[in-house]
């Protein structure tokens, strides 16, 4: 009978807080903390969510733990006049949708229609938005760009609308959770744009 014989696991590198097989998950709750933070003035939203993006990509690319330094760089590369005006957007696609909820839930004609048209056009918007703050880091936050990837690559965009449609449920069902959602969020939107390039 052959003997399998497995490698030894790596060491962990100066300054890795956990093991190897978990660099890349708490890499991942290092920037949904980060993000969030980064999220609280709401303008700062789309560039917080492209630094943690960036971020991760890099760890991807080269193998390195996220850093909050290389995060905090990025963040203040990514806070441009352009994304500070598509954040302050954010707040205002919010009252749309709330608003629009609340007139469909009574009695207007064609709410049966609206209502899940709604639901397609928000979810819609939330893909093409992080298909927006994933785009690589010589590029800058463009919509254009990001509705290209989003239309132009419909797997990926299906498995970013799974990640986005679970983390609403995440959300939903376990509040404490809102906090760290904003990593695997980017995470999602990182993994889908770089299978895209490959």
């Amino acid at each position: 009978m052959a003997r399998t014989v497995t490698a030894p696991p790596r060491r962990r590198e100066p300054g890795e807080v956990f093991g190897a097989g978990f660099t890349m998950f708490a890499d991942m709750l290092l920037m949904g903390l980060l993000t969030t933070l980064a999220c609280l003035p709401v303008v700062t939203a789309p560039a917080a969510f492209a630094a943690a993006s960036g971020t991760l990509r890099r760890a991807a690319e080269t193998g390195t733990p996220a850093d909050l330094g290389g995060f905090v760089r990025r963040l203040r590369a990514r806070t441009t006049v352009r994304s500070l005006a598509a954040g302050l957007l954010l707040p205002l696609v919010a009252v749309v949708v709330l608003v629009d909820a609340a007139l469909l839930r009574g009695d207007l004609p064609g709410a049966a229609v609206m209502a899940p048209a709604l639901v397609l056009l928000t979810l819609g918007a939330a893909v093409t938005a992080l298909r927006c703050t994933a785009l690589p880091e010589n590029n800058q936050l463009s919509l254009r760009a990001g509705l290209l990837r989003t239309l132009g690559d419909a797997r990926g965009s299906a498995l970013l609308l799974a990640a986005v449609i679970l983390a609403g449920l995440l959300m939903w069902s376990t509040p404490l959770l809102v906090p760290l959602l904003p990593g695997p969020l980017a995470f999602a939107a990182t993994v889908v744009d770089l299978r895209a390039d490959d």
